[in-house]
């Protein structure tokens, strides 16, 4: 490969999805301390980069609104990104429009993978190795390519005083706030709304804890589930903007989420998370430290890991990596979240 000399002027783009762009963050971070004086920009969808907002190692945020038209919305930003003039460009997705929008950049280094009709919009191809590797990782191994050093490994979010304030104002509470997030964007990565609701149950009986719901946009009849479920009824809390469901997780002791977007926020806003999984690949998704209290619960079955949207299985198979975790297994992981968030605190 070129040397790709010092830039000025750099841009990350990572196009889609909330838990993958929160997983960039150590992509930023590193750059800012390899070119402290350099400027940065970051592009991609416009609601998940809005988590990027207050990075005090960004520049810029550009985001690209999938609402609009895409005859309408890709020549804005093509024409945008012409105009800051980029010495680099790192392209962290790789589909057929950020490799693209990467090439229209006019940046005289673009960073990409190496995929059949696309690699050749690239100056550098990256060609992963195939080894099983963290999320985190894989995206390291972008500059990695240009010579430049991790700085970091850790997802991480920032977020304002007045955003923290608002979200206390939210849930009003002197007992440790315990956050549940029973969606996920596929079926077959819930964990079961009876088991949700027994868990929150426990935490409140036994354990003085006060439980509130988040859920995303469409997921109404999922949360009333969980909900009715529950005695008294906890406050749900669906549809958040992004900023504002991260601020609510920062205020909590503790979260416990399915393997979904909200999971990453959770985590890189300093929550000590517990994260549900089924069929994904918790040592890929789920890069967080088990120091700071994170933990991630799986259960090993013949068929994991399957990488499906909805169980193919049938009769006592159906489901059956996320009906082997237990509520009392949760439980003991959200009492263990806990005491480090009080160590935690105790410290500082």
């Amino acid at each position: 490969m070129k040397d790709p000399g010092v830039p000025q002027r750099i841009l990350i783009t990572r196009m889609k999805f909330i838990g993958d762009v929160v997983l960039t963050t150590p992509v930023i971070r590193s750059l800012r301390v390899a070119f402290p004086d350099a400027f940065i920009a970051y592009m991609g969808d416009a609601a998940a980069v809005s988590l990027l907002q207050e990075n005090p190692f960004l520049n810029q945020i550009i985001p690209f609104d999938f609402s609009r038209p895409t005859y309408l919305e890709q020549p804005r930003v093509a024409l945008l990104l012409r105009r800051l003039h980029f010495d680099w460009a790192i392209d962290l997705f790789g589909n057929p429009r950020s490799a693209l929008l990467t090439f229209l950049s006019g940046a005289r280094v673009r960073v990409g993978l190496e995929r059949k009709g696309r690699g050749r919009l690239y100056t550098h191809r990256i060609r992963d190795d195939g080894k099983s590797k963290s999320a985190v990782e894989f995206h390291l191994q972008f500059i990695r390519a240009l010579g430049v050093a991790p700085a970091s490994h850790r997802p991480e979010l920032f977020l304002s005083e007045r955003e923290l304030a608002d979200a206390g104002a939210l849930v009003p509470t002197d007992r440790p706030l315990v956050v549940l997030h029973p969606g996920a964007t596929w079926p077959a990565k819930r964990w079961l709304p009876e088991r949700f609701a027994q868990l929150a149950n426990d935490l409140r009986s036994r354990h003085g804890v006060s439980v509130v719901l988040t859920g995303g946009p469409n997921e109404e009849a999922l949360l009333e589930d969980v909900r009715k479920r529950i005695s008294p009824p906890p406050a749900v809390f669906q549809g958040l903007p992004l900023r504002e469901l991260a601020a609510l997780y920062a205020r909590a002791a503790a979260v416990v989420s399915n393997d979904a977007g909200p999971m990453h926020i959770a985590a890189s806003v300093g929550t000590p998370t517990i994260g549900l999984f089924g069929p994904g690949e918790e040592h890929i998704w789920f890069p967080y430290d088990s120091e700071e209290g994170h933990r991630a619960l799986r259960k090993d079955v013949s068929c994991h890991p399957c990488h499906l949207d909805f169980c193919n299985r049938t009769g006592g198979g159906y489901m059956e990596c996320m009906k082997l975790l237990t509520v009392d297994e949760v439980t003991s992981a959200v009492l263990a979240a806990l005491r480090s968030r009080r160590d935690a605190r105790n410290r500082s």
